[in-house]
């Protein structure tokens, strides 16, 4: 588990180039919308559009990391293994890297929720 855990902080620093990618990319309606918003709609638009990018620059990192540590990959297996012989249980949808990339993720968009609320409350204060 500390290994997924390291795998998802080496992977945040890829995350920054694309929020300012998205930042570039918003409409004036957009920022209208989260300038007026409630106290996470920054991090709620970056929510509904980043995914798709950042999963795609957390994947390799979360893989590499995964693949020099192969004992969680290792247990996985092993689990799928035994999981397999249960009747109707679909064990192709289990995938460890993409849980611990959703994971992330998750913990990602949490951390920059907190710190928008910090901004909003006091916009004077450094995050």
């Amino acid at each position: 588990m500390l290994s997924m855990n390291r795998a998802a902080e080496h992977a945040a620093p890829e995350a920054k180039k694309i929020f300012w990618d998205a930042i570039g990319k918003m409409t004036i309606d957009d920022a209208q919308r989260i300038l007026n918003g409630a106290p996470t709609a920054a991090t709620d638009y970056s929510r509904t559009r980043l995914p798709p990018p950042l999963t795609l620059a957390f994947r390799p990192i979360v893989d590499r990391a995964d693949e020099r540590r192969s004992g969680p990959r290792d247990s996985t297996a092993r689990l799928l293994g035994r999981a397999q012989a249960i009747p109707f249980l679909k064990t192709e949808s289990y995938d460890l890297d993409r849980y611990v990339v959703g994971k992330a993720l998750d913990g990602l968009f949490h951390v920059v929720g907190e710190e928008e609320r910090k901004i909003r409350t006091d916009p004077g204060c450094p995050a």
